[in-house]
């Protein structure tokens, strides 16, 4: 199986079908708006923005998993990511994302990889390949634009 087997509710109550997504590369990373990480935003902003024209998809998904740090609901987790971080990449409704209840993306990562690949913090990123195969994860600690993050998604984007 590869990750475009799998679908999200998006924050508006659509389907977000990663299979949308073939042949391209996604980063998925699992956000919250009451954390110290949630500066990221800008810089997942940034790179939606620098790259979608080639091909990269930035999708966040809201979580309340770890601190409590996303309480609201999707009308309020959407408003705060538009209004404070001109967030307009997708976002999917929130979600679980670790543990048993984990949304079925997060159990076929721990899965292939090992439950260290499980996010451990808001903001834990993984890189899909335009295959749908897992190319890459970084710990919450590891922003957005760092230059490990950059060039594996270079390497999977058009020239």
């Amino acid at each position: 199986m590869s990750a475009h087997g799998f679908e999200f509710k998006g924050i508006d109550g659509d389907t977000l079908a990663l299979s949308q997504f073939k042949g391209r590369p996604v980063m998925v990373v699992n956000t919250a708006s009451e954390c110290g990480f949630t500066p990221q935003y800008a810089d997942l902003e940034t790179l939606w923005r620098r790259y979608r024209g080639r091909g990269l998809v930035v999708l966040g998904v809201p979580s309340n998993d770890f601190g409590a740090q996303e309480p609201g609901g999707e009308a309020e987790i959407k408003s705060f990511c538009e209004s404070t971080y001109a967030v307009d990449f997708p976002l999917t409704a929130k979600q679980t994302v670790s543990g048993s209840g984990a949304h079925p993306f997060y159990r076929w990562i721990v899965e292939a990889v090992g439950e260290t690949a499980a996010p451990k913090w808001n903001f834990h990123k993984y890189l899909i390949g335009p295959d749908g195969d897992l190319v890459g994860l970084w710990p919450s600690k590891v922003k957005p634009l760092a230059p490990e993050i950059i060039a594996a998604i270079e390497e999977l984007l058009p020239k």
